[in-house]
């Protein structure tokens, strides 16, 4: 198996915070690795680290078969990098945008030209190509900045929390194109809050925990670390009241529906109980201890704003 990405022992301190603490990864080529954890717990700063943006405080990492550290001008020649907030000229057209960085890419006139058409149709911006960026929506602006790290192809692309602030139709766009640089053979490695969105696009998840990966795998592998089936109870408009995990057996199911049946929830009106598998949200609670959609308010230390991609 060859390689896109590797970590040994990598630590990080900013002042007292110990970011990452011993942080080993392996992604291989041509696949979708995705990272979660709660807000603090190392994602941006492992993605600055493995795009030579902050040195590690110790440990060694490889990227496209160079050392981060010591042969970083190679690593930054092979990887594209989008960061947080879609970095695009909103005063320049989106021609303009790609046909600038192709020429800085070091792109002849004609070729630039012929490559920013190609991304604009491939990224459905050509309808849109000769209008300003300060007019284009959020998802506009998301995948121009996607088609801006892929003027000159590379083999590893660094997506720190692509899909932030945009609504579901521009989010599963992004992700019809992520799955397609995969498809190519592109190396894809993605920071992300939105448990869904690993699912759908990950061949390994890793959660991060306290600067240490705290469990890895597929996302059926995860799912079936929490054990069996999860009983809930719903109000009568669908909203969740209470749930419990169970083991799967017929004298765990009982058990947990007994135990929903003694709360206060259950005399409520309509109310009724269903089974579910295991989710990631399931998993990320196991080992955080705190539900995925609290990670942006999560007691996590924050990473200091220098690691900011």
């Amino acid at each position: 198996m060859t390689l896109a990405i590797e970590t040994r022992g990598l630590e990080k301190r900013f002042g007292r915070t110990a970011v990452l603490a011993g942080l080993d990864l392996d992604v291989p080529a041509g696949s979708i690795f995705a990272l979660l954890g709660p807000n603090g717990a190392g994602k941006t700063t492992t993605i600055n680290i493995l795009t030579g943006l902050v040195r590690p405080d110790a440990g060694r990492a490889s990227v496209a078969g160079f050392d981060v550290v010591r042969q970083a001008g190679e690593v930054k020649r092979r990887i594209s990098l989008t960061g947080q907030s879609a970095a695009v000229d909103g005063m320049l057209t989106g021609t303009e945008n790609l046909v600038m960085l192709g020429r800085l890419s070091g792109l002849g006139r004609r070729e630039a030209r012929r490559r920013a058409a190609e991304l604009l149709a491939r990224f459905d911006l050509a309808e849109h190509a000769d209008r300003r960026v300060s007019g284009y929506s959020g998802g506009m602006r998301r995948r121009l900045d996607l088609a801006l790290g892929l003027i000159v192809t590379p083999p590893v692309v660094f997506l720190d929390e692509p899909t932030t602030g945009l609504d579901t139709r521009s989010r599963q766009e992004l992700w019809s194109v992520i799955e397609g640089l995969a498809a190519a053979g592109t190396t894809v490695f993605l920071t992300t809050q939105y448990l869904e969105e690993a699912d759908r696009l990950a061949d390994r998840i890793a959660v991060l925990h306290h600067g240490r990966v705290a469990a890895l795998g597929t996302a059926d592998e995860l799912k079936a670390r929490i054990g069996g089936d999860v009983v809930e109870l719903r109000d009568a408009d669908g909203a969740l009241l209470a749930e419990v995990p169970s083991d799967g057996t017929v004298h765990g199911l009982r058990a947990a529906v007994d135990e929903l049946d003694r709360s206060a929830a259950a005399a409520l009106p309509g109310a009724v109980v269903s089974i579910r598998r295991p989710s990631l949200d399931d998993v990320f609670l196991a080992i955080t201890g705190q539900p995925a959609d609290a990670g942006d308010a999560a007691a996590s230390t924050p990473e200091p704003a220098t690691a900011k991609g």
